[in-house]
């Protein structure tokens, strides 16, 4: 690897990557009400679920019967949809609408931001699409705003969204710079859990990256230990040094760089603007915090080569694992529907050479 010609590329927080031009990310549009990424995240569906519950217990009994809606999980709720239980599956369905139209209405004001228009195409990532509810809600938001004739297409992401957390550290990177390397280490960090990974590239078979996959991966639910920002970073140098040995021991050759998806604004020193406040201790947005040199420091050489790290938002970072796949629209974007709802609009760059 020329560690002159590729330090080049590795900015965190880029707004120019080698597929895309990225015009915006993580931008937190509001109105009187509040932020508006809050009414389509996988809280505003279950307060929907609970406010219609509630309606029927005023009436009635329950069709959900006594568990609370805060504790249902996905594949119950699912169940419930497609149940024997007409009343029951009537209450989710209910949900799944107002969702959809909460969701309908955010893409709208979405698309009236200066740097979403012109949005074709955007896919939906986040664990809310995961569930047949969550790829209904999708469905039936992208057949709303039709019939306004906005004629967008919203696409369930691709990969499993832990997955695509991790592919797309890919797309950090020209694709030159992973010749003769196997794949190279992800790390996807969010409100809940830590996931680092070792992705594969397939590059020889597939120059786009179309048939990238995680090849191994660990995770770790801070949420359950509640960590102090130190402690997670010594468990996250845990595990990636762990899958250095596990890529070792199978005779992978590694990149020697980490991609890192992380909430918040990333500035290009690799410092966290805004936006961390869901991480797990706290301070990860002081000024003397910053995330990339803690990990040069407890790993300063992957196979023998100078460890590079490259820190981008997690939702930009989704994202980026569906490039191969948007080469036929010029912009598009990715909404990630999780605890929070994540956000960012790119250009591609063969698009902006044919403009």
């Amino acid at each position: 690897m020329n560690e002159h010609k590729n330090h080049q590329f590795l900015i965190h927080g880029a707004s120019e990557l080698p597929s895309v031009s990225i015009d915006g990310y993580n931008i937190g549009l509001r109105d009187k009400e509040g932020f508006i990424g809050d009414r389509a995240n996988t809280g505003a569906f279950l307060e929907k679920l609970e406010e219609l519950r509630k309606l029927f217990r005023k009436q009635g009994d329950d069709p959900l019967g006594e568990a609370a809606t805060d504790e249902l999980k996905r594949k119950q709720i699912d169940s419930l949809l497609v149940g024997d239980d007409l009343k029951a599956s009537a209450l989710v369905h209910g949900a799944v609408e107002e969702f959809a139209q909460s969701l309908a209405g955010v893409i709208k004001r979405y698309l009236r931001a200066d740097t979403w228009k012109g949005t074709e195409r955007i896919v939906i990532g986040g664990g809310f699409k995961e569930s047949r509810v969550g790829r209904l809600a999708i469905a039936r938001a992208e057949t709303l705003l039709k019939t306004e004739k906005i004629g967008i297409e919203l696409r369930p992401i691709r990969h499993h969204p832990d997955e695509a957390g991790l592919i797309g550290s890919l797309h950090l990177m020209p694709a030159w710079s992973l010749m003769g390397h196997d794949g190279m280490l992800a790390v996807d960090i969010g409100g809940k859990n830590i996931r680092a990974g070792v992705v594969i590239s397939h590059i020889k078979g597939s120059p786009d990256l179309a048939d990238a996959e995680v090849w191994k991966s660990e995770l770790w639910r801070h949420a359950d230990d509640e960590p102090a920002r130190g402690a997670a970073i010594e468990r996250l140098v845990e595990m990636l040094q762990d899958l250095i040995a596990r890529a070792r021991k199978e005779k992978l050759g590694l990149a020697p760089v980490i991609g890192v998806g992380c909430p918040g604004v990333i500035k290009q020193d690799g410092s966290i603007a805004w936006g961390g406040q869901n991480l797990p201790g706290a301070n990860w947005e002081a000024p003397k915090f910053n995330l990339p040199a803690a990990l040069i420091r407890a790993i300063p050489e992957i196979a023998g080569e100078t460890t590079y790290v490259v820190l981008h938002n997690d939702a930009v970072v989704q994202g980026l694992s569906e490039v191969p796949f948007m080469q036929d629209v010029k912009r598009w974007g990715v909404l990630t529907i999780g605890t929070g709802l994540g956000n960012a609009r790119y250009t591609n760059k063969a698009a902006k050479k044919d403009e």
